[in-house]
């Protein structure tokens, strides 16, 4: 199946004069296949696993996440192929428009293949993934090591959908970590988490989410000034006032005369 011809469910799903997607014009690059994990608060928040295969990106929707347990299985529920652009995807598709929400990337990066063999021969990727079972190697910024996605339902047979596990493979590169919370993940390409980006794109700053006194300040003012007194206790970078001596012709307050007490205002003693 072409590039262009897999891309026809996606196409017919968005309207791009209302939402950023990319429509889908990039041609492979020959480089090593790239893969990418977004997260998607639509309605409601997942993530999305994507490999690079025949020109397009294979995807699938994983709503626990991707692990680095060995031991957790994830369901993994495919999706419309999609464009090598969207690897670069970040921020809110329009309400209205299919898989309204906010997107960020939260990982990404290379994988290779892993060997597999079908009647004797060297069988390609897509070959693998076509009879439910494909091994793979992924090189990203937070997810490393040896994969694997299994079909274990077809979805033949109505109100059946086709259904898969991606697991992690008990290699050096396994771990305990799970998946982060979704929600206060960042992305691996600009640092935003969800919320950020949602702000960003309505031009408003987060519920919660103050500035600190550095960043209003003017830049020549960020460093502390050179003749601060020494020992004086100040926050980094703010600027501190210098402590004032006391005036040496400043008049100092007179003595009341001798055997004069003071009265207290409710009556003597």
């Amino acid at each position: 199946m072409s590039s262009r011809n897999g891309l026809t469910a996606y196409r017919g799903k968005r309207h791009f004069d209302r939402t950023r997607e990319p429509k889908g014009e990039q041609t492979p690059s020959g480089d090593e296949p790239c893969f990418v994990v977004q997260i998607h608060d639509a309605s409601t928040l997942h993530f999305d696993f994507r490999l690079e295969v025949d020109g397009v990106l294979k995807s699938w929707s994983v709503p626990k996440g991707p692990s680095t347990d060995p031991h957790d299985k994830r369901l993994a529920m495919p999706t419309e192929d999609h464009p090598l652009e969207y690897r670069e995807f970040e921020g809110v598709i329009p309400a209205g428009e299919y898989g309204a929400g906010t997107v960020i990337v939260w990982d990404e990066g290379s994988y290779h293949p892993l060997t597999s063999h079908k009647k004797g021969r060297a069988g390609s990727f897509s070959e693998s993934l076509e009879a439910g079972h494909a091994s793979f190697w992924l090189d990203g910024s937070k997810l490393h090591g040896g994969y694997a996605l299994t079909r274990f339902r077809s979805g033949e047979g109505p109100g059946k959908r086709e259904s898969w596990l991606l697991v992690k493979e008990n290699d050096d590169r396994a771990g305990r970590g799970g998946t982060p919370d979704a929600r206060r993940a960042r992305s691996v390409r600009s640092g935003r988490t969800l919320k950020r980006v949602t702000a960003d794109e309505a031009g408003e700053r987060p519920m919660g989410e103050t500035r600190s006194l550095l960043d209003t300040l003017p830049p020549a003012r960020r460093e502390p000034p050179a003749d601060a007194p020494a020992g004086v206790p100040r926050r980094p970078g703010v600027p501190t006032r210098a402590r004032r001596e006391p005036d040496a012709g400043r008049a100092r307050p007179r003595p009341h005369p001798a055997g004069r007490r003071h009265t207290r205002c409710h009556g003597p003693p």
